[in-house]
Order: structure tokens, then sequence, then C-alpha cells
């Protein structure tokens, strides 16, 4: 297992957790200098907050963890590609390094429905990694949607 998939690992987990709570399971992961600064999953019906991605409340941790809203340096593992709303918020963190597993064809905006990460509207270039164990991110977002129908 390399030091992607370590991560990402750990992105599932907090995935599982969401999962156990009625939400859609995307779990996060931000990592600086080889450690864990926060994890997160998705909750926006547990909070009543459209907001409450996994990757904006991981933000939100991290950020009054390092008391700084940029967390520079940083690599962001989320187990489903970023939506809209979030990589506009990994942007401005200015996230050096984003990895997500599997890809969103209906909201991902990192080259599946659409394709924001080189747009004019940023100032911040980051690197992104795709399909880092992205049957398993897959398959649990599957097994959450059959269970629902």
């Amino acid at each position: 297992m390399n030091e992607d998939e370590k991560w990402m690992s750990l992105a599932l987990e907090q995935a599982r957790h969401a999962e156990i709570e009625g939400e859609v399971p995307i779990g996060a992961v931000l990592v600086k200098d080889d450690l864990i600064i926060a994890k997160a999953h998705n909750q926006p019906i547990l909070r009543n907050d459209a907001t409450a991605h996994a990757e904006i409340l991981l933000l939100r941790t991290a950020g009054e963890k390092l008391k700084n809203y940029r967390l520079t340096g940083t690599s962001l593992y989320v187990t489903l590609e970023p939506c809209a709303m979030c990589l506009g918020a990994i942007m401005h963190a200015r996230i050096e390094r984003v990895i997500f597993g599997a890809y969103d064809l209906k909201t991902g905006v990192c080259g599946s429905a659409e394709n924001l990460i080189n747009a004019n509207c940023f100032n911040h270039k980051i690197d992104f990694e795709s399909g880092v164990l992205e049957n398993k991110s897959k398959q649990l977002l599957k097994k959450f949607f059959i269970s629902r129908r």
C-alpha cells in the first residue's frame, strides 16, 4: 500500500461514519508533513446544513486547529471528486494537493461533469490525483444508494 492509499483508507473510514449516520458516505482527511491535521465526513442531514460536505467540515476544523484559513503544504484525501462549492473552498484554502477516489459524473468539477481545475477565476493551482482506491469508494457509494431505493 502506497502513501496515497494509506491516507485514502482513512478517508474511507470517515465515509463509513457518514453511512452509519444515514449520510451519503463521503469522507476526507487532511495531511501535512505525514500527520493528520483534520478528518471529517458528510453531515448535511445531521446538521441541517447544505454546506456540511466532508471537505468543508474538514477545512473548518483544520483552519481552527492551525489558526489559519490558508492550509498551505497540505494534501486533502477525499473519497469522491469535489463539487464546485468544495473546490472553491479548497482553492481559497490554498491546499497543495487533492487526491480523490471515485469520479462524480453528475456534480464533480475536477474533470467529470465539468473541469474547473484550471479555471481563470482561481489564482491558485492545485496538483490533482484521481482514482486512488476508486473501486472501494464507488462500491461504498453504490451500496448506500441501492439501500435507499
